[in-house]
């Protein structure tokens, strides 16, 4: 019988920094607002998914179609062109006015990529984040 492998989508024990080390210049310190942000929002401390998406504590979901596994509640990654920010599905849809007001931005289907910080409006972020990852409480 084979072993059941680790799934892509799962955290491990790499230390986050160790991913920011890879970004340097301004979006290094962009990252690391990012990920003071995340933390303060979900109170959860920061840890590798995926080998570069840094996340922010867990949750388990589940399709009407049966697949299933886990996620961060809030994430991003950071890459040398832009940050991507990770959100549910929709989230265009779901909170056009949080849209409207954010900034200079694309968006995929459950993606939100910012070239830099300076170009959004980094409350509508914090609330849009907030919002998607189903911490409501902290919008206070």
């Amino acid at each position: 019988m084979a072993e059941k492998s680790t799934p892509a989508m799962s955290p491990s024990e790499t230390p986050y920094t160790d991913v920011l080390d890879r970004v340097d210049g301004p979006r290094r310190a962009e990252a690391d607002e990012l990920v003071a942000m995340m933390q303060d929002i979900t109170g959860e401390k920061p840890v590798v998914w995926a080998g570069c998406i840094i996340g922010f504590g867990h949750r388990h979901y589940r399709y009407e179609s049966g697949h299933e596994g886990d996620m961060p509640v809030a994430a991003f990654a950071t890459g040398a062109r832009q940050h991507t920010v990770y959100l549910d599905g929709g989230f265009e849809d779901r909170y056009p006015e949080l849209m409207r007001d954010l900034g200079k931005y694309r968006a995929g289907t459950a993606c939100l990529y910012i070239t830099r910080l300076a170009n959004i409006d980094r409350d509508v972020l914090r609330a849009l984040v907030i919002a998607a990852s189903g911490e409501e409480g902290k919008l206070a």
